[in-house]
Parts: C-alpha cells; sequence; structure tokens
C-alpha cells in the first residue's frame, strides 16, 4: 500500500507542473497574439487607403465650395488659413481634405488641378499635384 500511495502522490506532483506549465503558456500565447494583433493593425489600415485620381478647384476646409462676399477666393483662401483651415480639394459636392507639403500644394490654390493620391474617408493624401490645362 505503501507504493500506491507514492504514485498517487508523484501524479499529483506531475498534474500541478503541468497545470503550472498550460497557464505559462497560455498567458504567453495570448501575449504574442496581442502583440501580432497591435502590429497588424496600421498595416491593415494602409490596405484600406484607396488610390485616387481625381481633378477639382484648391480651396479650403472652412469654405469648401462657398467663399466670403468681398473677397477674391485667393485672399479668403489665405485668411481661412491663418484661423487654422487646411488645403482641401472640391470634388463636386465632395470636399477632400489635402494631407501633404503645405508649399507644394500652396501656389495652386483657387486653381483646378489634377491630383494623385491616396484617400481615406474624406482625407487624400497628396502623391502628385498638377494644374489642369483649360
Amino acid at each position: 500500500m505503501r507504493w500506491v500511495s507514492r504514485f498517487k502522490e508523484i501524479d499529483r506532483v506531475r498534474c500541478s507542473t503541468f497545470t503550472a506549465t498550460g497557464k505559462i503558456m497560455g498567458k504567453s500565447l495570448i501575449f504574442t497574439l496581442i502583440v501580432l494583433t497591435a502590429a497588424l493593425i496600421p498595416a491593415s489600415q494602409q490596405v484600406f487607403a484607396a488610390a485616387l485620381t481625381t481633378d477639382g478647384i484648391v480651396s479650403d476646409t472652412k469654405c469648401g465650395r462657398i467663399h466670403l462676399p468681398g473677397k477674391t477666393d485667393a485672399q479668403c483662401i489665405q485668411e481661412c488659413l491663418k484661423d487654422k483651415a487646411s488645403y482641401a480639394l472640391v470634388v463636386g459636392a465632395n470636399v477632400y481634405t489635402l494631407a501633404g507639403k503645405q508649399e507644394t500644394i500652396a501656389p495652386f490654390a483657387c486653381k483646378h488641378v489634377k491630383v494623385v493620391g491616396t484617400v481615406k474617408e474624406l482625407m487624400l493624401t497628396v502623391i502628385s499635384i498638377h494644374e489642369m490645362k483649360q
């Protein structure tokens, strides 16, 4: 009988060791999945940014299509930019906020342009911008 109780003791120790190792392995697996998920979120967001080539009028995000009366469109855009507005591209009824170097976009204010970029929601990241020939 003594040897039977000895085997029960060994089995109990083996099971508790396995359970502790299993808990550790489970925690490390969960941690690994969390880290991988966090690493893949920015990559998946970049995938959903669609390429876009479009033309429209460069304006600002404050006024959009309709500028203040009594001023030229160029003057209105400059004043709105001083009030923390951003450059925008008016395409029909849509107004896209232009993301990119301001000094690249600035010469095209109030002009009809062709823009190549990536769009996510109503944010258009400018890759290239060129004035359209009339």
